[in-house]
């Protein structure tokens, strides 16, 4: 496993993440055993995953809950990282939200304390100033964003977010019009999210019409399925023929889909961690391998070359679920 500094923090985190969000279960994931959950977090870190994802918004909190059961023990080998929800940025709720996180984790700090989503302009001041108190005393380490575009950034001080976590992969570049360079501008690290899109470059999908409604909702889907909001055309047979275009040449060179996807990222400028989601230690143990080897130069180049013109469809609107973005840009 590789470890990569996070921004301008103390920690190292490992390069192979666990998203959190998928042991909640819940209508996007499906029904989840508990103690199947807990066995993919220890098993993780068994296999040198030390950084794990998750927020108070994953199943309420659920998934917290799982997380503090499964480490407890071994606190001290885990890099925890959760998240307030923009609607509890008040001081009072802030304050409120950490400490029920800390609870729920049954922990006495958060090492990544993040801000889920950016909100309308309000008063960042009050923000910076509560989370300042809450690192000094002890009950956070550090802080970041998650889904932050650059007047969103621009709100905060440039020293106070270490990272930025953001929807990435290769059938959705849009940050890298904007999001990504001012991340990088400000010296914070990447933390992408949706890394195989709900699946989908995981290689579980031939079709369009393969995927589940609960995992259909991107832009990349037409306004015509049931649980998308976005209300744009989409690009479906886009999509997926450059999938077909990346299974292709995985298997020229003797990998798989998931494989390539995953190292693309990583060798992108800043990307310290790529969270992926384990639902059993089986999927933890093959998720961590991916974290042992770099694809070679040419491939890099390859994916870049094929998955373009779907980034450049797709424009720079950063938000993979609206029309208007919630990520300013």
């Amino acid at each position: 496993m590789e470890y990569r500094k996070l921004g301008t923090s103390s920690l190292e985190v490992s390069c192979i993440g666990f998203g959190c969000w998928g042991i909640s279960g819940g209508p996007m994931w499906g029904p989840q055993d508990e103690s199947e959950s807990v066995r993919a977090l220890q098993t993780a870190l068994d296999q040198g995953v030390t950084f794990f994802d998750t927020a108070e918004g994953y199943g309420a909190g659920y998934s917290e809950e799982v997380v503090g059961k499964a480490l407890a023990v071994r606190r001290d080998e885990a890099i925890v990282a959760s998240k307030v929800l923009p609607e509890n940025l008040d001081p009072v709720a802030l304050r409120r939200s950490c400490e029920n996180s800390l609870r729920r984790l049954s922990m006495d700090c958060i090492d990544l304390y993040q801000i889920h989503w950016p909100t309308p302009p309000g008063d960042p001041d009050a923000v910076v100033e509560t989370l300042t108190r809450l690192r000094s005393e002890g009950k956070i380490r550090h802080v970041g964003v998650s889904n932050f575009g650059p007047p969103d950034l621009e709100e905060y001080p440039d020293d106070l977010f270490v990272s930025n976590q953001i929807g990435y992969n290769l059938l959705f570049r849009a940050v890298e019009y904007s999001v990504i360079p001012a991340t990088i501008l400000r010296g914070m690290s990447i933390i992408s999210y949706s890394t195989l899109l709900h699946g989908i470059l995981g290689g579980d999908y031939r079709s369009a019409d393969d995927v589940p409604p609960n995992r259909a909702r991107t832009r990349h889907f037409s306004a015509g399925r049931e649980q998308v909001r976005h209300g744009e055309s989409g690009h479906e047979e886009f999509t997926f023929s450059t999938l077909d275009r990346i299974r292709e040449h995985a298997s020229e060179i003797g990998v798989t889909t998931r494989e390539l996807a995953v190292k693309w990222v990583l060798s992108r400028p800043n990307v310290a961690t790529v969270l992926i989601g384990s639902r059993s230690a089986a999927q933890a143990r093959e998720n961590a391998v991916l974290g042992r080897t770099d694809l070679p130069p040419e491939t890099i180049v390859r994916l870049d070359e094929i998955t373009t013109p779907l980034k450049e469809a797709m424009g720079p609107n950063p938000d993979m679920w609206q029309a208007e973005s919630r990520i300013r840009w």
